[in-house]
């Protein structure tokens, strides 16, 4: 089966993703259960020019090391072209003719999370 790639940013100009990879679980509260698209659940920095960098999730901060990718992943979206869509007879789904993938972005790097958090305590009470 041929699926078609699109990549309409150039090579040299797509826009760069990375990884982010926790040990654990991050758990939603069962208020956002149904509402997760779209929610932030920490908050990421970098501090100065170092490579180690610091997720904030509640009151927990979590520190971490950038670490490229032995081979890079692409980012895609699946897009269907309605003028070639047709329905396969035998299979019931669109032909391979009718669907194109577009290159969102690339990722070559993971923020590895490997430590236990530390707990930030407010000295306010």
């Amino acid at each position: 089966m041929e699926i078609k790639l699109k990549c309409s940013c150039g090579e040299s100009n797509c826009p760069e993703w990375a990884i982010i990879e926790l040990q654990g679980v991050v758990e939603v509260q069962p208020a956002f259960q149904n509402r997760i698209q779209n929610l932030q659940i920490g908050l990421l920095c970098r501090p100065s020019s170092q490579e180690t960098y610091t997720f904030t999730v509640g009151y927990h901060e979590l520190s971490g090391s950038k670490i490229p990718l032995k081979k890079p992943l692409l980012v895609l979206k699946k897009k269907i072209i309605k003028s070639d869509m047709e329905i396969d007879q035998n299979d019931d789904h669109l032909s391979s003719s009718g669907m194109e993938l577009e290159v969102v972005g690339i990722i070559r790097q993971r923020i590895l999370f490997k430590t236990r958090p530390k707990a930030l305590i407010s000295g306010k009470m």
